[in-house]
């Protein structure tokens, strides 16, 4: 699999646009009139504040204190990059704060620190203590970050943590509890060997010590050789801890019949012979970023018995650490923790290892197109899991309550566990999984638009993301000129640019559409025109004949005229039981609208048809179905003709007895709110529909586009489904990411 990539104008685009930055405040209370504005500051807010000073637990329930984490960083240690100063790390620091949002949804704030001296550092983060739930530290060098660590957690009455080292080394301890299962070895047995003596190696040999491993079966490694008893030179009191009693002083030594190698190190510090040198069924975690000490294929050449995990996501067995620390602040703050104790890592690392030995739910093997089950090169869930959120908070916050270090324990644990099911935003995990689809389908995506710049960035996106070949339809000249005055020269040697007056297929072409309208008024001028001038038609035909898997069009063109072009080729119509669902995305739900492009004035038959075929792109979206027939009537009320045919649609649909739910007909509010549902306790939704079929495409435009312009919904689509191949056509006003999302949907072959 090809390894995403892309230029300094993208990484720079991504972080000025839509704004600048990559987070932003919202307000969680209404500030309308008058009345808001006395509760929420002055006077009334005097009330809150005198309750809190004299019960400053209850900052917990007033404030957002509980849900608040701070980023902190000094910039001395930014990933990969070395000391880049306080502003210089700050594009890292809003990242990992957006991460916390994303996995856990836990508020963060990243604050960088313009000093290098840790007591200045620490009076500063001290100081802000009253403001937060929880303390990240991030990206500090080694040995300072172990005194500031250590002095605030001393100091402080929050959890402090620093992820460099203790998040790595949950996830290490996690993999190493199912490596060690599987090789079926004890932990107090192993010889391990660790190089990389610095902040995350320290924290990964301490913490598997504190899981049983013994002291002298572990031996550190930095760059001057094995860190033994009795050595002096390059020493400080963090490796002197760990210093073993052994005769070995280089790597080379230490690994001869190692059990378990652990690199946070550098590339190639690991050799095949190295490997070939250790026991039976070697567990190795080259974990150095972003390149490993040795690459699993290496190391399987010379050892297929091993285990290997490496920090990279284009391999198996990735230790990352967005798997960690979301999971154990959301803990943490949720029984109001003192601390994040070892005992809270380690519950957090049995519980990801127990849930890699457990069933694989299908939208985490949609989203990796594979089935994942338990073993060699699967011994650590994937950041897709959706059960990561409500499975390994609760492991924290019980460890957290037997250890003490819980303020506020929880009662009800499954109530609890209830409550995380519902706090993602589940729309985040959908498209994340349509794109790990799409990078393990590989597709070659035709782009049939390649006179136009947003097609061509696209593709360019497409490609450089690793999600398969980009199929330029153009002009070379052309697609070379627009490229390059949109500062992407570079790529024109990447895509590649097919054009219909060389191509050696035209002819094949050209037979083939004869074939098909030779009866519909259509000559052999008219063929030849359509087939060699009209780009939409000639992409059409390329994917027809199995030139590339799937095809974006429609960017440049009115989406009915498109619609026109490709009948020229494929089955399209709406006869053809052809359908356009599109998705609306808005504050963590997802609406499918359906049809928004092919059936005009569908009647009774057609709406059930669209019904089908919105429920087959719900179900590849990770969807279960939930089919409502919407109009202005409620079951019959008031009566209307015009409301008629969505009353016997659902009957169509009990004649055809398909698989999924639907009802109707209904207004929208009894359709999407579980409180108007009660009204009606003979309907058989089970839950609010994600799925509403309208009357007409009139409806569906003015309910798609209202919802974008007055909700700033999320609009994806309209999704072409129903036709045999992958086809999918965006809107005129598509920009390049609404585009290279459309091509995602295509490889996927959603609908």
């Amino acid at each position: 699999m090809s390894k995403p990539k892309f230029t300094r104008e993208e990484a720079l685009a991504f972080h000025l646009e839509p704004t600048p930055g990559k987070w932003e405040v919202q307000a969680t209370v209404p500030m309308t009139t008058q009345r808001d504005l006395s509760l929420a500051y002055s006077p009334g807010v005097a009330v809150p504040c005198e309750d809190i000073a004299a019960n400053p637990e209850l900052a917990y329930d007033y404030t957002n204190k509980g849900n608040l984490v701070a980023v902190i960083s000094n910039g001395t240690a930014v990933l990969g990059l070395g000391n880049l100063g306080a502003l210089g790390s700050k594009p890292v620091m809003e990242g990992k704060s957006v991460l916390f949002k994303r996995f856990a949804d836990v508020n963060s704030i990243d604050i960088e620190l313009d000093t290098e001296d840790p007591d200045e550092f620490c009076k500063a983060v001290r100081l802000m203590g009253p403001t937060f739930g929880g303390i990240n530290l991030e990206d500090i060098k080694a040995p300072e970050c172990f005194i500031i660590e250590q002095r605030l957690k001393e100091e402080m009455d929050i959890p402090v943590f620093h992820d460099d080292q203790h998040g790595t080394a949950v996830i290490c301890a996690a993999g190493l509890i199912n490596a060690l299962h599987l090789s079926g070895k004890k932990i107090e047995d192993c010889k391990i060997v660790l190089n990389g003596a610095g902040a995350a190696g320290i924290a990964c040999l301490e913490l598997i010590k504190r899981m049983g491993a013994q002291h002298d079966n572990c031996i550190m490694c930095d760059t001057k050789g094995v860190i033994y008893q009795g050595r002096t030179e390059g020493m400080n009191q963090w490796k002197s801890a760990h210093a073993a009693q052994t005769e070995a002083r280089s790597l080379e030594d230490a690994m001869k019949g190692a059990d378990v190698f652990l690199g946070v190190s550098a590339k190639g510090a690991v050799t095949q012979d190295m490997v070939a040198s250790m026991a039976d069924n070697p567990v190795i975690f080259a974990m150095a970023n972003p390149d490993p000490e040795i690459t699993p294929e290496e190391a399987h050449d010379v050892r297929p018995d091993a285990i290997v995990a490496t920090g990279r996501s284009d391999y198996p067995n990735q230790v990352n650490n967005v798997l960690g620390f979301p999971y154990l602040f959301r803990g943490a703050l949720d029984v109001h923790a003192r601390a994040i104790n070892d005992e809270m890592k380690i519950a957090c690392a049995q519980a990801l290892a127990e849930l890699a030995r457990e069933d694989v739910p299908d939208e985490v093997a949609l989203a990796y197109g594979k089935a994942l089950t338990f073993g060699r090169d699967y011994i650590i869930p994937t950041p897709f899991d959706p059960r990561l959120i409500h499975r390994i908070p609760p492991a924290v916050a019980k460890a957290g309550m037997a250890t003490g270090a819980a303020r506020r324990p929880i009662v009800d644990m499954d109530a609890y566990e209830e409550t995380l099911k519902v706090r993602m935003d589940p729309t985040a995990s959908i498209l994340r999984g349509i794109n790990a689809r799409a990078r393990a389908a590989q597709a070659r995506m035709i782009f049939a638009e390649g006179d136009d710049p947003r097609v061509l960035r696209a593709a360019v996106m497409y490609q450089r993301s690793g999600l398969g070949k980009a199929l330029v339809v153009g002009r070379e000249g052309d697609v070379k000129e627009k490229l390059e005055a949109a500062g992407l020269g570079d790529a024109v040697r990447e895509l590649e640019v097919v054009n219909a007056a060389n191509s050696r297929h035209l002819q094949t072409y050209k037979d083939f559409m004869y074939e098909r309208l030779q009866r519909k008024g259509m000559d052999r001028q008219d063929i030849h025109r359509l087939a060699a001038r009209d780009r939409h038609v000639f992409a059409a035909l390329m994917l027809a004949h199995g030139h590339g898997d799937g095809l974006i069009t429609g960017a440049t063109r009115k989406s009915a005229h498109v619609m026109q072009l490709l009948n020229h080729v494929f089955d399209a119509e709406a006869g053809d039981g052809a359908a356009g669902v599109t998705a609306l995305l808005h504050k963590g739900r997802i609406v499918l609208i359906a049809d928004t492009l092919v059936h005009e004035w569908p009647d009774e038959n057609d709406l059930a048809d669209i019904a089908e075929r919105a429920a087959d792109v719900a179900k590849h979206l990770g969807l279960e179905p939930r089919v409502a027939f919407v109009s202005f009537s409620t079951f019959g009320y008031p009566v209307s003709e015009r409301a008629e045919k969505m009353h016997i649609a659902p009957k169509v649909l009990d004649q055809r007895g398909v698989s999924f739910e639907y009802e109707g007909e209904m207004t929208v509010d009894v359709a999407l709110n579980l409180k108007a549902q009660e009204a009606y306790p003979f309907q058989r939704l089970t839950g609010p529909a994600n799925i509403l079929v309208v009357p007409a495409r009139h409806s569906a435009s003015i309910s798609v586009k209202l919802m974008q312009e007055m909700a700033g919904a999320t609009v994806i689509g309209p999704i072409l489904a129903g036709v045999d191949k992958s086809i999918q056509i965006c809107s005129t006003n598509s920009t390049a990411n609404d585009i290279l999302n459309m091509a995602i949907l295509a490889a996927c072959k959603v609908g």
